[in-house]
């Protein structure tokens, strides 16, 4: 079977702007009257932005004591926040090795997509200058169901006119690992703790269109001395 796409998450894999996020969510809860620090934060890490307002909840002791247009105007607040927070993005705030994995890819001509639950993904991929480096990206504000369920994956595998046994998905989260194998891809892990992973790696240093191709052809000819 040909590697006919590789699809990515966006915030700790293409660039980091976990600590932002963090930054918004925290001035926020901080005024409902809940501390939440950044360990806490990593649970936030590939989930909506309604579903890591639920979290934050949940977390105070809070869960029931917002209404639902509440809810709605606390979220937009953190948005607005963050939103403003992402004019400090450039190009030089790609992650390590990205640029060079893209092109690459490119150069294999392998599709390239991009699934993340970001409704500010297409911002980002402005500020940091990469926007056209992507055949299609999976449109948030359709997504129904947040990682762990597989609907946004599949969603770019179907933009891509790809089955998701075609593709490798690349992620930071365990989340979104979860989504990645539900959606019956192979799965790339960046980071610790991603047990869950066909392939882990420490960084984006590591991602490399060699280290994705190999791990391609390890799974589909396991007799391979590649």
């Amino acid at each position: 079977m040909t590697l006919k796409a590789i699809i990515f998450d966006l915030d700790g894999v293409i660039t980091d702007t976990a600590h932002l996020h963090f930054l918004a969510w925290r001035s926020v809860a901080q005024e409902i009257g809940i501390e939440i620090d950044e360990a806490f934060n990593e649970s936030l890490k590939g989930i909506s932005r309604m579903d890591s307002l639920q979290r934050i909840l949940q977390h105070g002791g809070k869960g029931t004591a917002f209404s639902d247009k509440e809810c709605l105007m606390l979220a937009g607040k953190k948005n607005d926040r963050y939103v403003r927070s992402l004019a400090g993005l450039t190009p030089e705030s790609l992650l390590p090795g990205i640029r060079e994995v893209l092109q690459d890819i490119r150069a294999a001509q392998v599709r390239i997509g991009l699934a993340s639950v970001s409704l500010n993904a297409p911002t980002i991929l402005d500020a940091l200058g990469i926007n056209k480096a992507f055949d299609f990206c999976a449109d948030a504000s359709r997504i129904l169901c947040s990682k762990p369920d597989p609907e946004i994956f599949l969603a770019a595998c179907q933009g891509l006119n790809v089955r998701p046994e075609e593709a490798i998905g690349v992620e930071d989260a365990a989340a979104g690992v979860e989504a990645i194998n539900a959606a019956g891809m192979l799965s790339v892990g960046i980071g610790n703790d991603l047990h869950h992973a066909g392939l882990i790696l420490p960084s984006t240093r590591e991602l490399t269109w060699p280290c994705l191709s190999d791990f391609w052809a390890s799974r589909h000819h396991p007799d391979s001395n590649r």
